[in-house]
This record gives C-alpha cells, sequence and structure tokens, in this order.
C-alpha cells in the first residue's frame, strides 16, 4: 500500500480537529467529557500532525487540488519543508496546550467548555490550513477564519467590557492586517492572472511593484505577529483569553505572521532589495526594545509575559531582516546563518512562552490574582508550577544551556558577520543594531527575575494564598512537555540545526552545517570563530552543585543547628517590606521616561483612603491611533454633511463619479 502524502494526512488532522468542535457543540455544558474526552483527543491529533511537519521536512513537497471552492476556483495545497516545519511546532504547541486544557477547564467556570472546545479546534484546523495553502484564495479564507476564531477565544468572557474591547480591537487589526493580505495578492497576481503561489513565484516583478507587495505584506502579516505600530492588541487580548488560548496565541498564532512573511520574502518575491531587510530591521530593533521595556514596568502576569512576546517577535523580525540583508547582497551561507537563529526562536519561544502562560493560568486558577503585588511564596504551596515556570524563565531569560540562549547566541553571531557587507553604511550602522538586542536581552533577564522573584518567591503577600492548591496532573504533563522540549532543544542544538539545515536551504539555497563536528560540539560557522558545548556546560553546572552538596553534607551536616536568619536589629519584617513589582520596575521607567506616557495620579486632601498611583501607557496610541480615529471621525462628519436626504443630489453624485471614472479609463 502507497503512503500517504503529507498534505492528505495534514487535512486529516484538520478534518478530526473539526469533528472534535462539532462535538464540543453538541455537549456544550459536559465540562468532564470535553475536558478529559475531547481535549486529550485534540492533544493526539497536534502529536500526529508534529509527526508528519518532521516528515514533511525530509520529504519531498506533495500537492493535492480539492474541488472545494467555486467553480474556477478549487484549492490549491501544498506541503514543502517550510511548511513542514511550522506544522511540526504547531503540533508540539497543539499537544502541550490539549493536555493543559483537559485539567484546565472545570464546571461553573466562565463559558460553555464545549464552546471553547469548538471554538479552539477550529483555530487549530484553520492554522493548519494556512500552513498547507498553495493559493491566495485557500489562504485568505483560512486566515479570515483564524482571525474570527482566534476573536471568539479572546472574547470568552464576553460579558466584561474590558474583554469585549480587547476582542473587537484584535478584529480591527486583523482585517487592516486581511485588507493588506488582499492588495499583496492583488499585485501578485495581475501578470499573470492567476491566484495560485506556483504561479506567482514563477513570475518576476519590476522594482515598483515587487516593493508594493513586499510593504502590503508586511503589514498584513505584521499585524498578525504584532510588529511595531500593528502590536497594540496584544497586550490586551492574552490577558483577555483563558490562559490555554493565551498560550495557544502567543506560542503559534504570533508564528502564523512569521510563516507568512517567510513565504513571501523568500518564495514569492524571492528577496530583490536590500532596503527591505533595513526596513524590517528597524522595526524589529524597535518592536524588541518596546515589549521589553513596558515588560519590565507592567505589574500583570499576563500582561507582562504579552509585552515579552512582542519583544520576541522583535527578535525573530531582527534575524528576517538580518537574513534578508544578506540575501540581497548574494551571501547565501550568512543569510542562512540569520534564518536558522530566526527558525530556532521559533520553536524556543513557541515552547517557552506556552510553559510560562501555562503556568500563570495555574496560578490564576489556584489563587484568583493575576497582580503580582497580591502574589508571593508560591513555591512553598506550588512546588511543581514554580519549577516548571522556572525553566520556562530561564528560558526565556536567554540562559544557558536551555533553548532561549542557543537562539539569542545564533542571532548575536550572524551579527558578527555584517561588518562584511559589501554597502559600507550598512557594514558601520547594523553593529548598532546589535548592541541594542544585546541590551534587551539583559532586560528580558531582568524582567524574568521580577517575575519570578515576585510570584514564587518570599513571603505570602496574601492570607488566601496559603490555601493555594499545585497544578493537576494533565497540568503537569503539559509542564513537563514544555519543560523537556527547551531543555532538548538546549542540550542537542546541533540535531535541530540539521533539521532546519533542509528548510533553510529549501528559502536560500544554502545552510550552515553545524552537524559536522558531532553532536557534543556546535559550530554554526567554524571552530575559529565560535562554538558552543551545551551538554559539557550543563555536566559542569550539576557537578559543581553536586560537589557543594557534598561538600556541605560532609563537614557541615553534623554541626547543623537551624535558627532565624539575622533580622538586621528589625525583627518586625513582614510581607509589605518586601520588594515590589512596581519598585522592580521603577528605575527602567525612569531611564527610558521620555519614551513613555506617564500620568501620576496624586490623592486628594478628603481622599478616606488616599493612594498615589501611577498609568504608564503606550504612546502609539496618542501619536498614531488616536490621530487616526480623529481623521475617521472627521471624514465621517463632512460625509454626513453630503447626506442631505434629496434623491436628484445623490443622483448628481453618481454622474459626477460616473464622468471621472470614464475620464480615468480612457486615460489609462
Amino acid at each position: 500500500m502507497a503512503p500517504v502524502p503529507v498534505v492528505h494526512f495534514v487535512l486529516l488532522v484538520a478534518a478530526a480537529w473539526l469533528a472534535l468542535g462539532a462535538l464540543g457543540l453538541g455537549v456544550l455544558h459536559r465540562t468532564r467529557f470535553v475536558a478529559h474526552g475531547l481535549f486529550p483527543l485534540g492533544a493526539l491529533g497536534g502529536l500526529l500532525l508534529g509527526a508528519a511537519g518532521l516528515a514533511a521536512i525530509f520529504a519531498e513537497p506533495s500537492t493535492a487540488i480539492l474541488p472545494l471552492g467555486l467553480p474556477e476556483l478549487p484549492f490549491h495545497l501544498r506541503v514543502d519543508r517550510l511548511s513542514g516545519y511550522f506544522l511540526f511546532v504547531l503540533g508540539v504547541v497543539s499537544a502541550g496546550i490539549g493536555a493543559f486544557s483537559a485539567g484546565y477547564f472545570r464546571k461553573g467556570e466562565g463559558a460553555a467548555p464545549g464552546l471553547i472546545c469548538f471554538e479552539y479546534h477550529v483555530c487549530l484546523a484553520s492554522i493548519a490550513l494556512v500552513l498547507v495553502a498553495d493559493d491566495a484564495y485557500v489562504f485568505m479564507v483560512a486566515w479570515e477564519t483564524l482571525s474570527l476564531s482566534a476573536t471568539f477565544l479572546v472574547m470568552t468572557n464576553h460579558r466584561i467590557g474590558e474583554i469585549r474591547r480587547a476582542g473587537y480591537l484584535y478584529f480591527l487589526i486583523s482585517h487592516v492586517g486581511a485588507l493588506a493580505l488582499l492588495l499583496c495578492f492583488g499585485i501578485l497576481q495581475a501578470h499573470t492572472g492567476d491566484y495560485t503561489f506556483a504561479n506567482m513565484r514563477a513570475q518576476s516583478l519590476d522594482a515598483l511593484w515587487a516593493s508594493l507587495a513586499f510593504l502590503f505584506a508586511l503589514v498584513g502579516f505584521g499585524a498578525k505577529a504584532g510588529v511595531f505600530p500593528l502590536h497594540v492588541w496584544l497586550p490586551d487580548a492574552h490577558p483577555a483569553a483563558p490562559s490555554p488560548v493565551s498560550a495557544l496565541l502567543s506560542g503559534f498564532v504570533l508564528k502564523v505572521g512569521l510563516y507568512g512573511l517567510l513565504r513571501t520574502l523568500f518564495d514569492l518575491l524571492h528577496v530583490q532589495f536590500a532596503w527591505w531587510g533595513v526596513l524590517l530591521l528597524v522595526l524589529g530593533v524597535g518592536t524588541a526594545l518596546l515589549g521589553v521595556v513596558f515588560s519590565t514596568i507592567q505589574v500583570d502576569m499576563k500582561r507582562l509575559l504579552a509585552y515579552s512576546s512582542i519583544d520576541n517577535i522583535g527578535l525573530m523580525i531582527v534575524a528576517l531582516g538580518v537574513a534578508v540583508l544578506f540575501r540581497a547582497y548574494g551571501m547565501t551561507s550568512l543569510s542562512a546563518l540569520a534564518l536558522t537563529a530566526m527558525l530556532y526562536q521559533i520553536v524556543a519561544h513557541a515552547a517557552f512562552k506556552s510553559l510560562l502562560f501555562l503556568g500563570t493560568g495555574a496560578v490564576l486558577h489556584a489563587t484568583g490574582e493575576r497582580n503580582l503585588g497580591k502574589l508571593g511564596g508560591l513555591i512553598r504551596f506550588m512546588p511543581w508550577t514554580a519549577w516548571a515556570v522556572l525553566a520556562g524563565v530561564v528560558a526565556s531569560a536567554g540562559l544557558p544551556p536551555l533553548s532561549g540562549f542557543v537562539a539569542e547566541w545564533l542571532l548575536l553571531q550572524s551579527f558578527l558577520f555584517t561588518p562584511s557587507l559589501p554597502n559600507s553604511v550598512l557594514a558601520m550602522t547594523v553593529p548598532i543594531a546589535a548592541a541594542l538586542i544585546a541590551m534587551t536581552a539583559a532586560l528580558a533577564g531582568y524582567t524574568m527575575v521580577k517575575f519570578f522573584g515576585i510570584v514564587f518567591l518570599g513571603q505570602p503577600r496574601e492570607a488566601k494564598l496559603s490555601r493555594a492548591r499545585d497544578a493537576n496532573g494533565w497540568e503537569r504533563l503539559a509542564f513537563c512537555w514544555f519543560a523537556a522540549a527547551g531543555v532538548l532543544l538546549g542540550l542537542m542544538p546541533a540535531q535541530f540545526v540539521r533539521i532546519l539545515d533542509r528548510v533553510t536551504r529549501t528559502l536560500v539555497g544554502a545552510g550552515i552545517g553545524a552537524d559536522n563536528h558531532g553532536w557534543l560540539l556546535f559550530v554554526p560557522v567554524s571552530t575559529a570563530r565560535a562554538s558552543y558545548m551545551p551538554a559539557v556546560f550543563m555536566l559542569f553546572f550539576v557537578a559543581c552543585c553536586a560537589l557543594a552538596w557534598m561538600l556541605v553534607r560532609r563537614f557541615y551536616h553534623g554541626r547543623l543547628r537551624r535558627a532565624a536568619p539575622w533580622s538586621c536589629g528589625f525583627p518586625f519584617s513582614n510581607a509589605r517590606m518586601q520588594d515590589t513589582a512596581e519598585g522592580f520596575g521603577q528605575p527602567i521607567r525612569e531611564i527610558f521616561a521620555p519614551f513613555l506616557r506617564i500620568e501620576r495620579h496624586l490623592p486628594s486632601p478628603f481622599d478616606a483612603q488616599p493612594a498615589y498611583r501611577v498609568s504608564v501607557t503606550d504612546r502609539t496610541w496618542s501619536a498614531l491611533y488616536e490621530r487616526i480615529a480623529t481623521l475617521a471621525q472627521r471624514m465621517g462628519e463632512w460625509a454626513g454633511r453630503l447626506q442631505t436626504g434629496k434623491i436628484a443630489v445623490y443622483l448628481t453624485y453618481s454622474f459626477a463619479v460616473l464622468i471621472l471614472l470614464l475620464l480615468l479609463v480612457r486615460r489609462w
């Protein structure tokens, strides 16, 4: 029997997800059946999809044409190495989130679990269809389905006004992006009249039309990825959604925008100009800086992680910009190095940020609090959650030997070659971006110390925290899944880069061959440049800890006595005297004050409970979106004056527009 083509297998998994969602609609309020039956089956589908994606990386592209669309527009589907890689990441993310959801959704909490199950699995199926679409028609149908299902997931608790606002904002930004994508695909098919990607990649556009298509693609896919200045939906949507949905949004939905950029730039437009890379580099650095600065000053757990995701997306856009720069100058091997950094960051971020959002979900379930100022000391009551979140924090901070370090190290390695660019101006200025990226990495570590320390260390800031219950079995399984992914990616980078080489060879015709030095040694370029031995580093770290433990046990354990720690002469300390989330963020807030919109609210002399409040908002709202809203309002008022209610006037308008269009058509 002939093997089933990968594209057909992906369609089977997507159909199974849709069937699970439809079944969820039939059992809206049967919480146990939905949680312990449907979500685990969805996780199993994720495992199968991940295996199919991995197989696609090592196989030739597979295609299919389904007569499901309009009479002259069938569905063209294709799985190549790029889409296979993203299918693999989607499988990893959906498997872990599905397992966590089996233990997360409980009776009497928010919306009907069957409805969430339907929206969740429709979202997964639409993502899979986006990744295998091989024409603009299928792509846009799947893209809009993804946007709608994600909007409904964000608005799960829609009775709360703040959550409705977050959902509407996401819906609006998504459709601004969708309009830009329609214009992009319109340009790409204009010369052939064919919406298939095969014909788009075969044609050659002139400089103007190619650049316009790139700009529209950047807006369309950047809106989904959360690239500055289209990031404004993200800090509101992530906290509004249930924690498994937040994990899906950050873990993979943002990456769909990156997939679109890779597909358009390297597959359909064939990277023609260096200024594309410069623009991506500038936007990426700005996105990363904005995300990391705002994450350091947040006091809401999920908003902190949302801004941290913006920071990580910025790093991926920076890597993409460097890859485009090198590719535009024909330096394919160095372009492959930057692409490897981006692809590694994609899977690393998918693992550790999903883990962190699921960890916050467990904390939120156990305590009912998202405010960092009301948490603390949870490592005593929730050890499983604490250690799992610690693994995510170490990876997110970019510390060895976990996956985040490898991704950022590869990015900095690619920056070291930018002085070799033929353009002397770029050769001198691009390294400045490397310095800014190094600063964002340091601030990201600072943020993760704040996040973990405030939530899990110290004394409980509320009495109710002592009643917190740790994660259940399903949730622990998800923690172990994502933590294991981070550890494996960190300890075996050479083996994983061998997989990524197949993807980069599809995009730029070159790889980095990092597996030529054995499994212990990771050499992205050459041993003369840099090398990394994560397994040896891990063994050295474990050996040092074991030696310290043995020495303490051998020489000091016999004389050990327990006593209260020194109180610095003041034995009356309490939880309120600990460092706070606001205190951690205050130095960063003051340093970057010129770039922030800070409002201070002073109490009046007659307040019974006076409080000093500081609110920090994104200047993007006042500098861009509020002005757009004002302009739209004025245009609406002007258009209102044209509505006289007289038919003769309306006929005059129609006649004038007709004459104008005839003149334009005649001129062209």
